[in-house]
């Protein structure tokens, strides 16, 4: 399982960006994929998750009305679109997915077990 991101950079705050994550060696039409990120000095957060055998997403409240995650099966890809963007999104963003898992919302609660290779997202003010 290889999970290849991409898209990050410097955005000003309000502006948007498209993050892209590449899925290699599992076929992502079953398990739950998710979006995290991990800014300096805290814990590491869920974004957004997708159930792609579903659409079915959760998103934690204060990204709602801003980030979308959504799939694309033929390619195998999975994309966060973010909106909106703050100063405080800047972060180190991952995608995962946890081949054991369908639901969106326990990916985003627990700890998935495969790792895409952060990239930086940072908003300036």
């Amino acid at each position: 399982v290889q999970l290849q991101a991409s898209g990050g950079g410097l955005v000003q705050t309000g502006g948007s960006l498209r993050l892209s994550c590449a899925a290699s060696g599992f076929i992502l039409n079953r398990p739950s994929v998710g979006w995290f990120r991990q800014a300096p000095g805290k814990e590491r957060e869920a974004v957004a998750c997708l159930s792609t055998n579903n659409d079915i997403t959760y998103y934690p409240d204060f990204v709602k009305g801003r980030f979308t995650i959504a799939s694309d099966i033929a390619k195998n890809a999975v994309y966060l679109q973010m909106n909106n963007l703050r100063p405080e999104d800047t972060a180190v963003y991952y995608c995962a997915t946890d081949l054991r898992q369908s639901s969106s919302y326990a990916l985003c609660h627990s700890g998935p077990e495969n790792w895409g290779q952060g990239i930086l997202v940072t908003v300036s003010s």
